[in-house]
């Protein structure tokens, strides 16, 4: 449990919500109380200078001001999906009235259908034959050297704001301002193109305030779209942008005066029934019908216009054109998939550590999205590619272009600058990756990818990738509801690096499970099936709690008791709260001591107990208990003891105390420790003496061993339970992308293992009894 000043100072924060939202927040590091003041409330985050980029920023600044003293013609570039159109509607909207409106300012956004993210020579020259000086690009630019050296030739000066992965060696441009360039614990790292943006005209607003008459944060509901829509880290600055653009969505929606959100983008949330209180209403709602329009139409100019006019009518023009593309888009998605199955059919899964399909005539615009959507289905990473002719004049006449999609924490990006030699062009992030190659490249790249998925799934190459679903929070279905509910809106914005919270709900039942289908909002015939039910556990006797599993029908609900993980969400239809099923697995056979009620003893926080060869040692009666010092890492541990208070007919006095453990990482590089003493020494250890210096349980001690293995140290276990270590073999160790990988694998077990003992160090009694232990 977290201390009692921060569970006090958690009540203040959020005028009493509870000690959930306390545990979540410890559990997940926000445990300084600056930073958790700033957390929940962004009136309390001291947000960073937009000159925390340097002088790079400042270069920015200047040349801007030389452009608008001068009276050039300065182009916003732009990129087609969400964040790329937020961004640019972000630096018009900021910029236009500065610089003298359309006939000094303009945009530029690429097709998707025709053109590749980032900088080409075609548009530059057009820009040059229209008398531009100053390209601005916003969401991209970063990695377009030979490009920004092509409008050095043409008399144009570059300016890049992105936030994606940096090139080798700085661009010659005027500025490039680039989070990624500042260490990766910096509040402003995880920033997403649009808030690159928007920190480039706070700094300009800054610079000259008398220049500029509204509001540098009247562009937040901009900034807040984008953030959400391209998944980055919530974090920091990132999170106090979306924390603010969320309020001001929602006053706008509400029409209130000071909301000032365009209607344009009221018009679009009205049209896919959100509100825009929640991060959810962007990610499923505005996000995929903005990024429809380049995928169906290629050329996305229009949405810039959709997300700043101020008239209604037009607004209301657009919004609608954007719904019947988004229609559209629904429509080829949904062919597309299908025509994936023949070739999903020929492939051998227990070979196939990453999908890897190209066909003619593919859809570059729909790839992305059906891959992520087959990723789900197959459990692996996604590669999809659709084949074009290029002409004569091109190198390689047949090129395959498409999209990536990861499953299971694969970094994506990683493994395709791997084999970067294969490929004609490459750019995203770990998640999501578009790609180019020559056809004639493609059987060599899918052996050599898929070796590579081998590798970093420790070389088994056996069914699909294994992910771990945890659980923040042990409740009971008496604590769901909209107490609860309301305690974890204290977190929003979820997203990456803060995800909603899943509740675990130990020993329950379903009862009226009732199978619906909802139909297709375009397509009356296309229904999705969903199970509704209501969920029981002992803590509610008179009514159970209604909930959702979609996807799924009443035969995947298990008949029997079971633990379920599940998320809980408003049910707008009713003004109330549902939950919404994640997965369910059988619940442990518990056993039920036939003792009084005194069998089980909670002596966890009495500081005169100690452990004494498993009996205490103040006298009391230890020939009539079982004594436990260890912290249990789940309820089948325990299980286990009271089993054998049944069969010895003893209580159990649980004795262990509340766990300080270190960080995983550095219990790693402990055991790193150990094993290049034990080979400098020659001495030998044991996996017991290893559970007990490090903390751990033979699981995770074993796992460690497996990974020192893996990182080239030789073992030999003797006869007599000896560890010894006999050299470390430089010639066999793993590439060093694949240490990350090991790493990251084992400090998840550990950090598992140290939730579940935390869990367990500090569990009601009446939790214990409540699952059928007494």
């Amino acid at each position: 449990m977290p201390p009692p000043w921060f569970m006090i100072r958690v009540q203040e924060l959020t005028n009493g919500s509870g000690d959930y939202i306390a545990q979540l927040l410890w559990q997940r590091g926000i445990t300084e109380p600056d930073t958790l003041a700033g957390f929940l409330k962004p009136q309390l985050y001291q947000p960073s200078s937009p000159f925390a980029f340097g002088t790079e920023m400042t270069r920015a600044v200047h040349r801007l001001q030389r452009a608008w003293e001068q009276g050039e013609k300065v182009t916003i570039w732009g990129d087609f999906d969400c964040d790329g159109i937020t961004a640019t509607a972000v630096l018009w909207e900021g910029l236009k009235h500065w610089l003298s409106g359309p006939e000094q300012l303009t945009y530029f956004i690429p097709n998707r259908l025709t053109d590749s993210h980032g900088l080409s020579n075609s548009g530059l020259d057009r820009l040059a034959a229209l008398g531009c000086s100053l390209v601005l690009t916003c969401d991209t630019g970063s990695t377009n050297h030979p490009e920004i050296v092509y409008a050095r030739q043409l008399g144009i000066d570059v300016i890049v704001t992105d936030h994606h992965t940096l090139p080798d060696e700085r661009p010659e441009v005027v500025a490039i301002i680039n989070p990624r360039y500042l260490s990766n614990d910096h509040p402003l790292y995880h920033l997403s193109g649009v808030a690159v943006a928007y920190k480039l005209v706070e700094a300009l607003y800054q610079t000259f305030p008398e220049q500029f008459h509204q509001p540098v944060d009247s562009l937040l509901g901009l900034v807040a779209i984008g953030l959400i829509a391209d998944l980055v880290q919530l974090s920091g600055d990132c999170r106090y942008l979306a924390q603010l653009g969320l309020q001001q969505l929602q006053r706008g929606f509400e029409r209130k005066k000071q909301g000032n959100s365009p209607p344009g983008i009221t018009q679009l949330m009205k049209l896919c029934q959100k509100t825009g209180d929640r991060p959810s209403d962007i990610s499923f709602g505005l996000a995929p019908r903005m990024n429809a329009v380049s995928r169906i139409k290629g050329n996305a100019h229009f949405c810039v216009e959709l997300l700043t006019t101020q008239d209604e009518q037009r607004a209301h023009q657009l919004a609608n054109e954007t719904e019947t593309l988004n229609f559209r888009r629904q429509i080829l998605q949904k062919e597309l998939r299908q025509q994936m199955n023949p070739h999903l059919n020929q492939l051998d899964l227990s070979t196939t550590g990453i999908i890897i399909l190209a066909d003619v005539g593919w859809n570059p615009g729909i790839l992305g999205l059906v891959a992520g959507q087959i990723a789900e289905e197959y459990s692996r990473p996604v590669i999809l590619l659709g084949m074009e002719e290029t002409g004569e004049s091109s190198p390689h006449p047949t090129i395959a272009r498409g999209s990536a999609r990861s499953y299971g924490g694969i970094d994506l990006y990683q493994l395709l600058k791997h084999e970067s030699h294969l490929l004609c062009k490459f750019g995203g992030h770990p998640l999501a990756a578009g790609l180019s190659l020559p056809v004639d490249n493609l059987p060599i790249f899918k052996e050599s990818m898929n070796i590579r998925i081998r590798q970093l799934t420790s070389g088994t190459g056996e069914g699909n990738i294994r992910v771990t679903m945890k659980a923040d929070l042990v409740v009971t279905v008496a604590d769901l509801g909209s107490a609860l509910f309301q305690a974890l809106k204290w977190l929003e914005p979820c997203g990456m690096g803060n995800p909603p919270p899943r509740l675990l709900i130990r020993n329950c039942w379903f009862t009226s499970t009732e199978q619906n289908w909802t139909p297709d909002k375009h397509f009356p015939k296309i229904r999705y099936p969903k199970t509704e039910f209501q969920l029981w556990d002992e803590s509610v006797t008179a009514r159970g709690f209604s909930g959702i599993w979609w996807g799924h029908t009443p035969q995947d609900i298990p008949k029997e008791r079971c633990d379920a993980i599940l998320e809980l969400y408003p049910d707008l239809r009713n003004s109330a709260y549902q939950v919404r099923l994640i997965a369910v697995r059988p619940t442990v056979n518990l056993v039920k001591p036939p003792f009084t009620s005194d069998w089980l003893v909670d002596l966890r926080g009495e500081a005169g107990y100690r452990s004494t060869d498993n009996h205490p040692s103040n006298g009391r009666e230890e020939d009539q208990s079982i004594y436990v010092n260890q912290c249990p890492t789940s309820w089948s541990e325990l299980n286990g003891l009271f089993r054998q208070a049944v069969d010895a007919q003893k209580r159990v006095l649980l004795a262990y105390h509340l766990p300080h453990p270190s960080p995983p990482i550095e219990i790693w590089r402990q055991l790193v420790g150990i094993a290049k003493y034990l080979d400098r020494t020659g001495e030998g250890t044991t996996v017991e003496t290893l559970q007990s210096y490090l903390s751990l349980s033979k699981p995770t001690i074993q796992a460690g061993l497996d990974a020192l293995k893996a990182f080239g140290f030789k073992m030999e276990i003797t006869p007599q339970g000896q560890i010894q270590i006999l050299g470390y073999d430089v010639m066999t160790q793993v590439q060093k992308a694949e240490w990350s990988v090991i790493t990251q694998r084992l400090t998840d077990i550990i950090q598992e293992e140290q939730f579940r003992r935390q869990y367990f160090s500090q569990v009601p009694l009446a939790t214990i009894q409540s699952m059928g232990f007494g």
